[in-house]
């Protein structure tokens, strides 16, 4: 059975309003980041996993990196390669599930960034994507990882917000399950010109209602989990500026050698 983060048409409603101006607007600076971490040189080979819209794909291949970036979605592609041309850099981008994508080519890094691990209906099938990355990995390269983690999630928590964002009134809610072990999260779209007394009444009609759940690790959880599907050692960092990851931390970023 086909799972949420497969469907075209969930990705052409909510890519605009997930992928806000402040998130294409940090990709350069992310980017550069990624290349100092992983210690890449001009024509270093790097493995966007998941790369979506080219976000970040788009930047490292500026920096004179050899990109790749794999997603499942057709229609997110089509946009990366669009970027990518108006931008005049040269970019693979290849169609596949990353759960079954193993490179024939091997990187020297591979990202997975903005949160976008964890959605799989297995803790078996997040591991696999895992695995599947260092197997497209040279022996000693680098995977950077970004994603929430269950600390960062109950730091960080808010019930939801109502937002105007790409043409909808966007309500928002979020919620842990399982005692932490998940965040629920519940996007609904309504018109315009909805106002917030109408959705905090419930008499407003939506256009659009997603509900997802991001499976939540702990940083040492993942961090062995991941040294368990092939790397030599992974860390947990504050940031991409590599502070401790303490109470202090802003996201969850792992950098693993394989």
């Amino acid at each position: 059975m086909s799972q949420w983060f497969e469907n075209e048409n969930f990705w052409i409603n909510f890519a605009p309003i997930m992928f806000d101006d402040a998130h294409w607007q940090e990709a350069p600076a992310v980017a550069q980041y990624v290349k100092k971490i992983a210690n890449l040189k001009k024509g270093s080979s790097v493995l966007d996993a998941g790369c979506g819209l080219g976000r970040i794909s788009v930047e490292l291949a500026a920096l004179d990196l050899e990109v790749t970036g794999v997603d499942i979605i057709k229609s997110e592609l089509d946009a990366a390669r669009e970027s990518a041309k108006a931008e005049g850099v040269q970019i693979d981008f290849i169609n596949a599930d990353l759960r079954a994508f193993v490179s024939p080519k091997k990187f020297d890094c591979a990202v997975n960034l903005y949160t976008s691990f964890g959605y799989c209906d297995t803790e078996m099938e997040d591991m696999q994507i895992i695995k599947n990355i260092a197997a497209s990995l040279k022996e000693g390269g680098t995977f950077v990882l970004e994603c929430v983690s269950r600390e960062t999630a109950a730091l960080y928590f808010t019930p939801g917000e109502i937002f105007e964002r790409a043409g909808y009134k966007v309500a928002t809610h979020f919620s842990a399950i399982n005692s932490w072990q998940g965040l629920r999260s519940q996007w609904t779209l309504y018109p315009l010109e909805t106002s917030e007394k109408q959705i905090k009444e419930g008499s407003a009609v939506p256009v659009y209602d997603h509900v997802f759940v991001q499976r939540l690790y702990s940083a040492p959880e993942l961090c062995k989990k991941i040294e368990e599907c092939g790397f030599s050692q992974a860390d947990a960092y504050g940031d991409f500026t590599l502070t401790p990851y303490n109470e202090n931390a802003r996201i969850m970023v792992i950098v693993a050698k394989k």
